[in-house]
């Protein structure tokens, strides 16, 4: 974590792994265009959590981008999915690293349960609650056998959600079969 000139704490924190990630991102072809795998395996994950809007989300140094994405109209292309903004002002796959919650999932390599995200001074400030409402997330890193954390599978709701023990132990499972998909792939399977 550090601070920005005017004293307050900047709340995504530094990730020092981005450029490994980045080239084994490159590597496996992933972080740049839309993968209907990922979509179907987002549209899983909304299914099992009930939750409105799930992602596969892989992160580089400057930005978060949903190759899998599912929002509440069962649609990928995150049109009513507010925070996806991108600087231009145009809807789209792309978030910004300082916007929502996976970037900690990343660098902590640990799965975030946040039932109201109003309850955690630290992640209410967060530009996704004013911009669209985000009130419960629960996410989950993507940890390969290389163990660079690629990015994090995630679920979000505008309405705050007791994910509790069970939805934790869910995400990281959902997780870790998606990992095992990555793997596959990988390896000429998939």
């Amino acid at each position: 974590m550090t601070y920005d000139p005017t004293g307050h704490l900047l709340l995504t924190p530094v990730d020092r792994e981005a450029p490994v990630r980045v080239r084994r991102l490159r590597q496996l072809g992933f972080g740049d265009r839309p993968d209907p795998a990922f979509d179907e395996f987002a549209h899983k994950l909304a299914k099992v959590t009930g939750a409105p809007y799930s992602m596969v989300n892989f992160i580089d140094e400057n930005r978060q981008f949903f190759a899998g994405l599912h929002t509440p109209t069962g649609t990928h292309s995150g049109a009513d999915l507010g925070a996806t903004a991108a600087a231009s002002g145009d809807v789209s796959r792309f978030m910004a690293r300082d916007h929502g919650y996976c970037p900690h999932v990343v660098v902590r390599r640990k799965a975030l349960v946040l039932e109201d995200v109003c309850d955690y001074p630290r992640f209410a400030g967060n530009p996704v609650v004013d911009e669209i409402g985000i009130r419960s997330y629960l996410g989950a890193p993507l940890i390969d056998r290389t163990g660079i954390a690629l990015g994090t599978i995630c679920v979000v709701d505008t309405e705050p959600r007791p994910w509790g023990r069970a939805g934790l132990e869910t995400i990281k499972s959902l997780a870790a079969e998606l990992i095992e998909q990555i793997h596959r792939r990988e390896e000429g399977g998939f």
